[in-house]
């Protein structure tokens, strides 16, 4: 059984500021190993439930965060951005069993996480099909691609809830809830076990049951923070200006979905 683990550091217990997420800050130190703990849960509990393979995407801004060393023996972990559309989910292909996502968040223009963005700071809000979009829901859609499912979940409360309401079979662990511009976070430690739980469950239930369909056709918006990435972004191929920080895409192909979301943001 072959897994593949996205990880990223907004969904992390307790995180809270920007400076918590950054290698050049104090406070980094803290939530990189936190970050490295979660993931080493779900690798650890996704081996005792059988995995044969397990390859880990750091995905958190420069692909540079997770501790090697304190993952198990074994692990493949992806490190730095190769440039594939596929971006925190580089590598995936058919040959995988399940995606499992740890340290997720909310999206842009959200307010139950105090870090909420889609990909990048660029976008105010990202919309899929007319629905606010999650990182979450871009790259489940990408792994659907390979008829690969999501199967776990770990982050904020309120991107569990979207998790939730997309495909109740998919397992999550909400570790914190924002509250304006603080957080409400269980223990570190508390955060770690039930991971571990919540991989096991996911691992021994019908994972074909995750699989979420992919809609036949899309309508990607993002609204940019500034007027003058909009109108940059613009000129990609197919891409519609709707208004001063607005551009539409229209496309059948999930995948020229995740290709444009390369270029433009």
């Amino acid at each position: 059984m072959k897994i593949f683990i996205s990880a990223d550091i907004e969904g992390i217990t307790g995180i809270t500021h920007w400076d918590e997420a950054d290698k050049a800050k104090p406070d980094y130190q803290e939530f990189r190993e936190q970050m490295t703990a979660e993931v080493a849960a779900a690798c650890e509990a996704a081996v005792a439930a059988g995995a044969t393979e397990v390859y880990v995407k750091d995905a958190h801004a420069t692909g540079r965060n997770l501790l090697a060393r304190a993952l198990p023996e074994g692990v493949r972990l992806i490190r730095g951005w190769s440039g594939h559309p596929f971006s925190m989910l580089q590598e995936l292909d058919d040959s995988f069993r399940a995606v499992m996502m740890v340290g997720y968040h909310a999206a842009a223009g959200a307010d139950t996480n105090t870090l909420g963005h889609t990909m990048n700071g660029a976008a105010a809000e990202i919309r899929l099909n007319g629905q606010r979009a999650t990182e979450f829901m871009l790259h489940t859609y990408a792994a659907a691609l390979h008829r690969v499912p999501v199967v776990f979940v770990s982050g904020d409360e309120g991107l569990c809830d979207e998790v939730t309401e997309l495909n109740p079979n998919i397992q999550t662990v909400g570790v914190n809830v924002g509250v304006g511009n603080s957080t409400i976070s269980i223990h570190p430690h508390r955060a770690v076990a039930r991971i571990r739980e919540g991989v096991a469950r996911a691992l021994t239930a019908d994972v074909s049951a995750c699989l979420v369909p992919l809609p036949e056709s899309f309508e990607l918006q993002i609204e940019y923070k500034t007027y003058h990435k909009a109108y940059r972004s613009s000129f990609f191929p197919g891409m519609e200006r709707l208004g001063p920080r607005t551009i539409q895409l229209r496309v059948d192909s999930y995948f020229e979905v995740m290709r444009a979301l390369l270029f433009v943001l």
